[in-house]
């Protein structure tokens, strides 16, 4: 057996999560494909890669020695193929094209449209992921041109070398949405104990979501029934009282079911914005700026806690201004900036 580019990447992967199942999940592939696959690859360099241990896959003295080959190696593939992928766009029919990825959010119709107004000579494309993760090795090999991406606390994001960052809100609260007649929803700001006896229903495929759900209500001392789901099926069943489930402050209550925030904020998110290019990120950010708290002015529950919590509301939306032309897509990865301090704690946009 011959090792290929793909197969150093399974490694990177592997190395990078420390789990055969994330790393399954990063490159799209099954878990027990990836383990046949790391056997060939073990078998053809004559030794063990990982040791599989009870917390995960730790790479040993030979697999230290062989990722210190692939990953440069990986690095500047990817860099080939950003680079002939760029090419062939500009090679195509010359229209402008902003390819953008995106976690959820209720902020992406907004920004769509002030795109398509300040833009109109570009085709906007979107690709909706549940994982952060997944978007921004999309944007690392070329494959998207803007991703915009929220990170769990407790729970960092693997974020490719080479791309710029923007933080739009650095930690952004998460509520907790909850039937209309729920005892609590008559609080306007609920305790985790408040929901002791619910069952709770988390998304797994959410990078973090489940880890930092456990976390918080383990130091709650609560141990909750816990369904798995998608949150369009979640909405569903918040309404009719069979679960509560984590929600964004942005989410807009309906006569069904309630939104309110949890007592202490006890988990926040951070929502980036990345690009190959600090041009890239200057075209869309003052748009997906403006679009977010104009969602946020949408929701009364978040209103009220800007207003209680930093005494501020949420912003105008900017006036419309001339954008500069969208950038071409750089040739080559630019090096990662620098982070500076630790980001502060204000919730208004932060650049880094």
């Amino acid at each position: 057996m011959e090792l290929e580019v793909r197969h150093l990447r399974a490694l990177c992967a592997i190395a990078d999560t420390g789990s055969l199942h994330k790393a399954a999940r990063q490159l799209g592939m099954s878990q027990p494909s990836l383990t046949t696959q790391l056997r060939r690859i073990e078998h053809a360099v004559g030794g063990e890669l990982f040791a599989r241990e009870r917390t995960g896959c730790r790479p040993t003295p030979l697999g230290r020695i062989v990722l210190s080959r692939a990953r440069p190696l990986v690095v500047e593939m990817r860099a080939l193929v950003t680079e002939a992928r760029a090419a062939a766009a500009r090679a195509s029919d010359g229209t402008p094209r902003l390819r953008i990825g995106s976690t959820a959010s209720r902020a992406i119709p907004g920004w769509l449209r002030r795109l398509r107004n300040r833009m109109p000579g570009t085709e906007t494309s979107l690709q909706m992921d549940v994982s952060a993760n997944a978007l921004l090795q999309m944007l690392a090999n070329g494959q998207l041109d803007i991703a915009f991406v929220h990170e769990v606390e407790g729970c960092p994001l693997r974020i490719p070398d080479g791309l710029r960052r923007r933080v739009l809100v650095d930690r952004e609260p998460q509520f907790v949405s909850l039937a209309a007649d729920h005892p609590a929803s008559r609080k306007p700001v609920v305790h985790l104990t408040d929901l002791a006896d619910d069952r709770w229903m988390v998304d797994p495929t959410v990078d973090g979501e489940w880890d930092g759900l456990q976390r918080v209500l383990r130091e709650a001392g609560l141990n909750p029934r816990v369904l798995h789901g998608d949150y369009l099926t979640a909405a569903t069943l918040v309404a009719t009282g069979e679960v509560v489930t984590v929600c964004q402050p942005t989410s807009v209550a309906r006569p069904d079911m309630a939104v309110r925030p949890l007592y202490g904020d006890p988990l926040g998110v951070r929502l980036l914005v990345t690009a190959r290019t600090t041009a890239e990120l200057d075209a869309v950010y003052g748009e997906l700026e403006a679009a977010y708290w104009e969602a946020a002015a949408e929701s009364p529950a978040y209103q009220d806690w800007l207003l209680g919590t930093r005494g501020t509301a949420p912003p105008a939306p900017a006036a419309p201004a001339a954008l500069p032309p969208l950038p071409r897509p750089a040739t080559a990865p630019l090096p990662p900036p620098d982070l500076g301090p630790a980001p502060s704690q204000d919730l208004r946009p932060t650049l880094l």
